[in-house]
């Protein structure tokens, strides 16, 4: 190390009781039904609590002492590891986002997790690192440090301008947390592991009175009686589960915009137990998407995302925003992007042509009609005289669900956005940046080349990595292309013009 470079830091030295206590954290019901149900002798109870205890202590220790980082002027490096290192490395200008975790056991000791995540090719765990801990203070004095290369990672850092505030959580919302997959998948995964835990044990839930009793009354009773009760059961347990996590993800909710040297930034802050704080550069900003799944779609609510490099994949990902009223969604995606609504995701779209909506019908229609023939079929064989005119109801929803995904499609490019949404079972309206399109994919079936359609595929550093205007004529999806980015496709246009009129 040079005297110029900075020296090398050790995380919080509080991690070393916050990484056992975790752990401890995450054993702690298996632990408990160990003791209270008695499986296994008394000593093996006792002591394989201590033994992982002691395991997870030792463990902490040797990630603590194996564990440095530094913030040069052009890199954030990491390195971890003793009978495996690792070192870490990443280019400050390709840091997008800073992320900021803390768990209630980190929270009891003023501590915080910083995720960098940073723009590559590479996959979305190798794309960035992670602090796992540092002070709040130093954690807040990174997050500006790494989104604005001016700033100095030091105590004296000055105090940043107040933050402008864009959104707030309203808990009316929370009449949409049911309409959520995310919120009744997770709700679903909890009961599933809690099973599990009790089947691992050999522990039976009839075994308690109370269960075994009510078990026995709905099978007595008739089975659409029992099919009923427990449908409701698990749906008001699906509810309740929905409001209670969704309080948790979105408590306190706030949506600000932090100015700095390079342009500002976003920042989502929400969470009871687990506080979260999400930054987003803007100016690595490439557009916002709204998403309606279904259920959401029909209680006229929406959720809105931030399109940039470094974020993660998973459902909550860019999440810029609690499920909200449609026009509440709409409205934070353009302050996001500093672009009035109507020139962003509320801008009016152009029709697709009407051999997209055969497509869609042909698509959707023809599986359904195989599936009724099928079921006639086996209906009339076993026999089951009901399952063929059960099987009928497939017909109205392929076709209610073709006619609402065409009238979903649309695209429009406005001054500065590529604006295009399609989906049924989940729309989505993505407002790409056209400064952020870097390439064009066009993809073509042969049905589509039979139909005269093509698909274009705006390729970008940012979010999926590409969002498709599906089953535009061929002409329009050229002229789309070159528009957006104009010259970017001139020298393949020119080129294919003499071919086109020799074909002529």
């Amino acid at each position: 190390m040079t005297p110029d470079e900075p020296p090398w830091r050790r995380l919080d030295r509080r991690m070393l009781a916050v990484t056992p206590l975790s752990g401890a954290v995450r054993l702690l019901p298996v632990a408990a039904l160990l003791l209270l149900t008695g499986q296994g002798d008394a000593a093996g109870r006792l002591w394989v609590p201590l033994g992982i205890a002691v395991a997870l202590v030792l463990g902490g220790v040797v990630r603590w002492r194996t564990t440095r980082y530094r913030i040069t002027a052009d890199r954030v490096e990491l390195h971890t590891g003793w009978l495996r290192r690792q070192r870490r490395s990443v280019p400050r200008d390709r840091i997008r986002t800073v992320d900021l975790t803390a768990k209630l056991v980190h929270r009891v000791f003023g501590l915080s997790v910083v995720q960098v995540g940073a723009a590559s090719g590479s996959s979305p765990e190798s794309s960035g690192l992670a602090l796992d801990a540092v002070s709040k203070a130093e954690a807040d004095r990174l997050r500006r440090e790494l989104l604005d290369r001016s700033a100095a990672v030091t105590p004296e850092h000055p105090v940043p301008p107040p933050a402008e505030d864009l959104a707030r959580l309203r808990w009316s919302w929370l009449r949409f947390a049911p309409l959520t997959f995310s919120s009744i998948a997770g709700i679903g995964a909890v009961l599933a592991a809690v099973y599990n835990v009790f089947d691992d044990l050999g522990v039976d839930p009839r075994d308690v009175p109370a269960v075994d009793d009510a078990a026995h009354r709905l099978t007595a009773a008739p089975i659409w009686l029992g099919v009923a009760v427990v449908a409701c059961l698990l749906l008001v347990v699906a509810v309740i589960g929905a409001l209670l996590l969704f309080a948790e993800r979105w408590y306190d909710y706030r949506l600000t915009r932090e100015a700095n040297t390079e342009g500002g930034a976003l920042r989502v802050k929400r969470g009871l137990l687990t506080r979260r704080s999400l930054s987003v550069s803007e100016q690595r900003l490439r557009g916002a998407e709204v998403v309606e799944p279904l259920l959401l779609r029909a209680g006229r609510g929406a959720q809105t995302r931030a399109l940039s490099a470094g974020l993660s994949r998973d459902a909550q990902g860019g999440v810029l925003q609690p499920p909200a009223p449609r026009a509440e969604a709409h409205r934070v995606a353009s302050v996001a992007l500093r672009e009035q609504p109507e020139l962003a995701t509320l801008a009016p779209l152009l029709r697709h042509p009407r051999a997209a909506l055969r497509r869609r019908l042909t698509r959707a229609l023809l599986p359904a009609t195989a599936v009724v023939v099928i079921a006639l079929a086996v209906g009339l064989a076993v026999p089951i005289p009901w399952l063929g005119p059960a099987g009928l109801v497939l017909l109205p929803i392929a076709l209610l669900l073709a006619l609402d995904r065409y009238r979903n499609l649309g695209h429009r490019l406005t001054p500065r956005y590529l604006v295009t949404r399609q989906g049924s079972v989940q729309r989505r309206t993505v407002a790409l940046q056209r400064t952020g399109v870097i390439g064009w994919t066009f993809r073509q079936s042969v049905f589509q080349r039979r139909a005269g359609l093509v698909e274009v595929e705006a390729v970008t550093a940012a979010g999926a990595g590409g969002y498709t205007v599906l089953d535009v004529s061929a002409p329009d999806g050229v002229a789309l292309a070159d528009a957006t980015v104009p010259h970017l496709l001139t020298p393949f246009v020119i080129e294919q013009a003499p071919l086109d009129r020799t074909r002529g």
